[in-house]
């Protein structure tokens, strides 16, 4: 996480939503090369503004309870500061849970013996780079791919990134919706009657085609405890600026936190 400038804190402390800081016109130049953003048009700057500074005062008054012992995490402005946690959820997720998956058996638990304390498979050489699926609603591809790298790695000892555009493209007779939402298991059943999947190489992304939902597919790469507290490490298909170079650490133990033991599924060869 990048500290925040001290005149940006201060200045922070007398923004009033609908009229820009003066104060932070330079950070807000600085962030937008930094991520590479461009408007349209000055009416749509300003209105990214307006959200970039909400944000931005979300975090930064969030990092100081922080410092006060109340959180136990601290936030960051990255590429995703001028949207609405409503436009985040509508562009950069995409599950659509499958009621009942086609020809995609169930095992039943088995016995585990000696489960290791943490369990890291980036170590194992079995995890591709972090993907970014930009405004399309594909995470459901990317976590089916992220599963299936692993499995070809253990099985053949080849490391190799596969298609997630292949899937968000061809699998929509198996009910997934492209960049509008899908599921894994159906994903997977459509790299079996096809006979395979192509690899990213040769078939490359181009993200195009209320309550508590689970709306959003991950891949799960490992597991362990911070501060004596359990944690699922996840790679998520926002880009390397999001969260911890991509990944991010979700409860583990914590009654199912955020569905992310819901709908877990994995691919086997």
């Amino acid at each position: 996480m990048e500290p925040l400038a001290p005149v940006a804190f201060l200045a922070l402390l007398g923004v009033a939503l609908g009229h820009p800081d003066p104060a932070l016109d330079r950070h807000w130049e600085l962030w937008k090369k930094t991520y590479g953003k461009e408007y349209r048009h000055q009416e749509e700057d300003s209105l990214r503004r307006a959200t970039w500074e909400k944000n931005l005062r979300l975090v930064t008054l969030h990092n100081l309870e922080h410092s006060l012992g109340i959180h136990s995490y601290t936030l960051g402005m990255n590429h995703l500061g001028d949207m609405t946690s409503e436009e985040v959820a509508a562009s950069l997720t995409g599950l659509r849970v499958a009621p009942h998956p086609r020809g995609v058996s169930a095992f039943p638990p088995r016995p585990l013996g000696d489960v290791p304390e943490e369990m890291d498979w980036r170590e194992k050489g079995c995890v591709t780079e972090v993907k970014n699926q930009g405004a399309c609603g594909s995470c459901w591809a990317f976590s089916a791919v992220g599963a299936l790298e692993a499995q070809v790695k253990l099985k053949t000892g080849n490391l190799v990134s596969l298609s997630a555009q292949n899937l968000v493209d061809c699998s929509g007779m198996y009910g997934n919706k492209g960049c509008s939402g899908g599921f894994m298991t159906e994903a997977f059943q459509y790299i079996i009657d096809n006979h395979g999947i192509e690899s990213e190489q040769s078939y490359p992304y181009t993200a195009q085609v209320g309550r508590a939902e689970v709306n959003h597919g991950v891949l799960v790469v490992g597991y362990g405890s911070l501060d004596n507290k359990e944690y699922w490490l996840v790679k998520n298909s926002w880009g390397v600026w999001f969260g911890d170079s991509g990944y991010i650490r979700m409860a583990r133990n914590a009654s199912n936190r955020c569905g992310i033991a819901s709908y877990a599924s994995y691919p086997v060869i």
